[in-house]
């Protein structure tokens, strides 16, 4: 299976829009919407079925027994992450805990313990042969990256006779998009040609060379700023980096978006620049 990551440096470049028409053209029978943190790729690409909800579990946290406990505050003294309050009787605030398990190495009496805790939902879309595996972090979970590679695994498991698959990434250089470059074989970079967007740009391609991912970056909204879009374009001619093409600002765009469309369902100027941004993608990838 053939994996396309769509990836921007920072929010709002279109990096969604972009991968939800990619998974139009392409009749991708396998995709995934990898932004854990705030997935909305499901409200463009919609599906008839209801999605199988599954939680994820990542880290355990502590629990506290008040029937057991004799408030000695070893567990209070130890906690490294103050999660651990005294108001009558002793709680743990599961935002906090990092599930050390430090304070039940401590307890003398066995009253702390560790517990599973559902760090986020995993969902899976199985509609008409089609596998669209997406997830939600949990609020205050720090394992997004785990989720990540949950998603694709969840993605692929379901989806073994898929030929390609188009992953939608989240933006900037954290965690998820760790997770998510990990075993693709080519990342198309959405770029803006802002002074933060090339800044951003920089950073999300120098994290993709370092996994010695193959790199192809296309230019969103180009026509906003002519000049910066010729720093971008000569940034990746001196890396070696092909450009894909350029997509100019399109208020028709945004209606579609609204209207729960991409922009090759309707006859759009971002539409016509984008069939020519999926076909040169398509020869560097195939």
């Amino acid at each position: 299976m053939k994996q396309l990551l769509v990836l921007s440096g920072k929010g709002g470049t279109g990096k969604t829009t972009i991968a939800s028409a990619f998974i139009k053209l392409s009749g991708a029978q396998s995709f995934a919407d990898c932004d854990v943190d705030a997935p909305n790729l499901h409200l463009i690409i919609n599906q008839s079925s209801d999605p199988k909800r599954t939680n994820y579990y990542g880290l355990p946290k502590a629990e506290i027994n008040p029937e057991v406990c004799i408030a000695c505050g070893l567990c209070r003294q130890n906690c490294r992450f103050d999660a651990i309050s005294a108001d009558k009787v002793y709680k743990v605030d599961s935002y906090s805990c990092e599930g050390c398990g430090v304070c039940e190495a401590v307890c003398p009496v066995e009253a702390v313990y560790l517990k599973p805790d559902a760090a986020g939902e995993l969902i899976l879309y199985h509609d008409g042969g089609k596998v669209f595996s997406t997830a939600q972090l949990k609020m205050g979970s720090g394992t997004s990256g785990k989720l990540v590679t949950e998603v694709k695994k969840q993605m692929r498991a379901t989806a073994i006779d898929a030929n390609m698959a188009i992953i939608d990434g989240s933006p900037g250089i954290g965690c998820p998009v760790i997770a998510s470059l990990s075993g693709v074989d080519m990342v198309l970079i959405v770029a803006e040609p802002s002074i933060s967007g090339i800044s951003d740009m920089e950073r999300i391609i120098k994290t993709a060379e370092t996994f010695q991912t193959n790199i192809v970056v296309c230019i969103n909204k180009f026509d906003t700023n002519h000049a910066n879009t010729k720093m971008i374009e000569k940034f990746c001619q001196t890396r070696g980096i092909p450009i894909a093409g350029r997509i100019p600002f399109d208020p028709d765009a945004v209606k579609a978006i609204n209207n729960g469309q991409t922009i090759v369902d309707i006859d759009c100027s971002s539409g016509h620049a984008l069939r020519k941004v999926f076909d040169k993608t398509m020869r560097l990838l195939l």
